[in-house]
């Protein structure tokens, strides 16, 4: 079974050169592995000294990479839905077109298209090993729940079957000048809507999907991970490993970087005291820029010498479903929630979870649908919902 592991961390703090890493020593060592870029600034070309487009291109025996362009995919993959969502909207004049040619593409949609050929690429089964460089912290969170959201929003928009649509179509275009979409979109709508749901399984599929993330030792890029941290749980993906990188060498002998060690030592002691169950790797700062096969493979032979590096090095279980006598409880796992920050609603079918900017719809199961929920409860940081 092919793995695919994804790496993501606040901008700047060095994923592309420890994805590029693993990329190395997976193919020195006999995978097969495609390193993707799902990052709009492109910085594979750079690392590899070599100039890497859309499609996939040997980097040496073993190892290809791939730079997405997500327009490209879009375009593939959406020109008739898009059409199909021109058409429902009534317009008036030219301007009125200009307008809705923009509301048809939905924020963020082109980074779904990147998760779509990641998994045209896995289903394609080339390769022993997919590694996935993304975009920062914020790019990346938005892009891997896009799925489960953008699948919420067809099932709103399109609950009316092919049957159904084919008899409102001629009433619709001519009594409200909408028109419904052909044969050809609902397809298309329907293929993506398919496509959608094998991604969200892929992604949070434990034995093939692992996320990493990549920090450094500074007090604001390391709250940033940790509420990277929370929201990937919140949406239920499997982290299993952190990368702290820029550590400053012990041996460097210089009084300009005394205080800094102090701090990095400071910053080092809370990730290991705040990330304890997770596998942990440390990266030194290097006195070069980590550039071409050279460089990385420094990397590898001075931090990543593990050899369980590729498996899954630690599966959590985020989202339990239980019955505890005539009740039942959904349990959530959410690190690094506070009590001040989250709200939690329902709304029929869902329970929608809200913390900060991002928010969750979990589906109740039909078993306890005509259940009520009676108790919501946020403690040693796993939620705990009782439906009754």
């Amino acid at each position: 079974m092919s793995r695919i592991i994804i790496f993501t961390g606040k901008g700047g703090v060095g994923k592309t050169s420890i994805a590029a890493a693993h990329a190395v020593k997976a193919a020195k060592e006999g995978f097969k592995t495609l390193i993707v870029s799902t990052d709009m600034a492109h910085n594979l070309s750079d690392i590899f000294e070599k100039e890497i487009k859309e499609e996939p291109i040997e980097i040496f025996n073993n190892l290809h990479a791939l730079e997405i362009d997500p327009n490209h995919e879009m375009e593939r993959h959406y020109g008739e839905i898009a059409k199909a969502f021109k058409n429902m909207i009534p317009k008036n004049n030219e301007e009125d077109a200009e307008i809705f040619e923009d509301i048809v593409v939905f924020p963020g949609i082109e980074e779904l298209f990147s998760l779509i050929k990641i998994k045209d690429l896995y289903d394609e089964n080339i390769y022993d090993l997919i590694i996935v460089d993304c975009a920062p912290t914020g790019e990346t969170l938005s892009l891997l729940k896009f799925p489960e959201l953008f699948s919420w929003y067809i099932e709103k928009l399109f609950p009316v079957g092919k049957v159904a649509m084919k008899v409102l179509r001629p009433i619709s275009k001519v009594a409200f000048k909408i028109e419904m979409p052909n044969d050809k979109a609902l397809n298309d709508i329907e293929k993506l809507y398919v496509r959608l749901n094998e991604l969200q399984n892929l992604l949070k599929n434990r034995e093939i999907c692992s996320i990493r993330l990549v920090t450094i030792l500074e007090k604001m890029v390391i709250e940033e991970s940790k509420r990277n941290y929370m929201y990937l749980n919140l949406y239920n993906f499997n982290v299993d490993g952190l990368y702290i990188n820029r550590i400053i060498p012990e041996g460097i002998d210089n009084s300009f970087f005394n205080e800094w060690k102090v701090n990095q030592n400071r910053y080092l002691e809370e990730l290991e005291a705040v990330f304890v169950n997770i596998p942990t790797y440390k990266i030194k700062w290097y006195e070069v820029d980590i550039n071409g096969i050279g460089g990385l493979e420094r990397v590898v032979c001075d931090s990543l010498k593990d050899k369980e590096l590729f498996k899954v090095l630690k599966n959590t279980q985020n989202e339990i479903f239980e019955k505890i006598d005539d009740r039942y409880r959904l349990e959530v796992y959410i690190p690094f929630a506070n009590k001040t920050d989250f709200d939690l609603f329902e709304s029929g079918t869902d329970i929608i979870i809200k913390i900060g900017n991002f928010k969750r719809n979990i589906p109740i199961p039909n078993t306890i649908r005509n259940r009520s929920i009676v108790s919501a409860k946020l403690e040693n940081e796993k939620l705990s919902i009782i439906f009754e």
